[in-house]
């Protein structure tokens, strides 16, 4: 096969390319830098001549012309399975429905149940084999594409190349349309300057980390502080096992401490489904044979992480309530971000030989008017639960780390309230003993 025939022969303008959309239709956008750029740009150019266009994604940046060129949602419906701060806003707006998903049935919700009448993502350019790297995408992008009754490729050569384990791309032979054009370099993904509360989380579960341990951090200021204290730290041949690598991961290999030498499975591979954070990120992850993308089926799959000794999974939460269930994705029922990976890390990491999994969180958060208000509650009113209590194990603040494994409504009350700020505890035991879960002969 030519292959830069069969290229040629595909190539078309954005605006020729979204001609394939008719009213009624499942779209999808993939994820994160697999955004369509141009192609959402000509896509909501024909809003007043299509109907009922209903559009998937999940982590991206904006804007999104589909969803804000329609405040009617009589032309097009945004959705996603995992917002960003910018999608959350969308939803705020009424702009956004939330999908919701754990990371590891992604390719399974997609080949049994999902209708993608298009699908357009970005890829890198084709290489001499007539190969397109999904890049920063590759936790989802296959099963998408491969669902697609339509395959249309955008062209960024800003992407970095992920080497893959598989399905960390697509031949030329799959795809039905490529557009070309120009792209901005994409803006820097900044991490938060860890707070002290942050710091404190941070030393509170140093003592739990190991030489050789596999590591799964979220995203955010306390994964980066807890980072910095592992780089900084005499621990050393750490692993790398997430769904979403950020730079708190750069700044361990940076460190010198990131070897992947011990793993039990995908030895001296640093693994990964998706990446956002700074060029500095980027560039690490560019054609890094360190690093292996692979779809979320398997870097999210319990089955799989269980089989990594000494995995320690860190994720955080919004809220926990005294029984020990956690909610991490919305504010009462405001969509904050998603279900995502947690609930799978968090089975696989703690059936891993040596394996810990930890959800953690500060005390208390302050609202718009400045008023403190507990992460502990008494019981939940509303909030979305994303981690039942039957599966929580470590829970931890500023105040310190509990286990939750295999303890009663009464201790693990008691455990909650000595992580909670000591301004709300007095109230939290009161709570307590309304519930019928707390002893009279427990400590105050």
């Amino acid at each position: 096969m030519n292959y830069q025939e069969e290229y040629r022969r595909r190539l078309c303008t954005p605006d020729e390319a979204v001609q394939e959309v008719k009213s009624g239709d499942w779209i999808d956008y993939t994820s994160n830098l697999g955004k369509p750029v141009l192609l959402d740009h000509a896509l909501a150019k024909r809003r007043d001549e299509l109907f009922d266009v209903k559009i998937r994604g999940n982590l991206i940046s904006g804007p999104i012309e589909t969803a804000e060129c329609d405040p009617t949602k009589e032309h097009f419906i945004y959705h996603s399975w995992h917002c960003s701060a910018y999608e959350r806003k969308l939803c705020d707006r009424g702009l956004c429905y939330y999908i919701p998903m754990v990371f590891h049935n992604n390719a399974s919700y997609y080949k049994h149940f999902l209708t993608v009448n298009v699908a357009m993502t970005c890829v890198t350019p084709m290489d001499k084999h007539g190969y397109f790297n999904f890049s920063t995408a590759t936790g989802v992008s296959a099963q998408i594409l491969r669902k697609a009754d339509i395959v249309i490729l955008e062209i960024n050569p800003n992407l970095p190349k992920l080497y893959g384990g598989y399905d960390e791309c697509i031949h030329i032979s799959e795809v039905d349309y490529i557009v070309e054009g120009e792209h901005e370099p994409f803006p820097e993904e900044p991490t938060p300057e860890p707070s002290e509360i942050d710091k404190q989380i941070a030393a509170n579960l140093m003592p739990y980390m190991r030489d050789g341990m596999t590591l799964q951090l979220g995203i955010g200021s306390l994964p980066r502080a807890l980072g910095q204290l592992l780089a900084q730290s005499d621990l050393k041949d750490l692993g790398m096992h997430t769904e979403l690598c950020s730079d708190a991961y750069l700044e361990l290999h940076n460190a010198g401490k990131l070897t992947n030498r011990y793993k039990t499975i995908n030895r001296g591979k640093g693994v990964l489904g998706v990446a956002i954070g700074s060029h500095a990120l980027y560039e690490w992850i560019d054609e890094n044979p360190g690093l292996a993308a692979y779809p979320l089926s398997y870097v999210n799959s319990p089955g799989v992480i269980e089989r990594i000794d000494n995995m320690v999974s860190i994720n955080s939460c919004l809220s926990v309530d005294l029984y020990g269930q956690v909610s991490s994705e919305s504010a009462g029922i405001r969509q904050i971000s998603g279900t995502g990976g947690q609930l799978d890390f968090l089975t696989g990491a703690a059936a891993s030989r040596g394996g810990k999994a930890f959800i953690c969180m500060s005390s208390t958060y302050l609202d718009k008017q400045g008023e403190k208000h507990s992460r502990v509650l008494p019981h939940f009113g509303g909030d979305i639960i994303t981690s039942p209590r039957s599966q929580v194990h470590y829970l931890a603040t500023e105040y310190g780390v509990a286990n939750m494994v295999g303890r009663s409504t009464w201790e693990r009350a008691e455990q909650l309230i000595a992580l909670a700020h000591p301004d709300f505890r007095e109230m939290l035991i009161r709570a307590a003993q309304e519930q019928h879960i707390w002893r009279q002969s427990n400590k105050r």
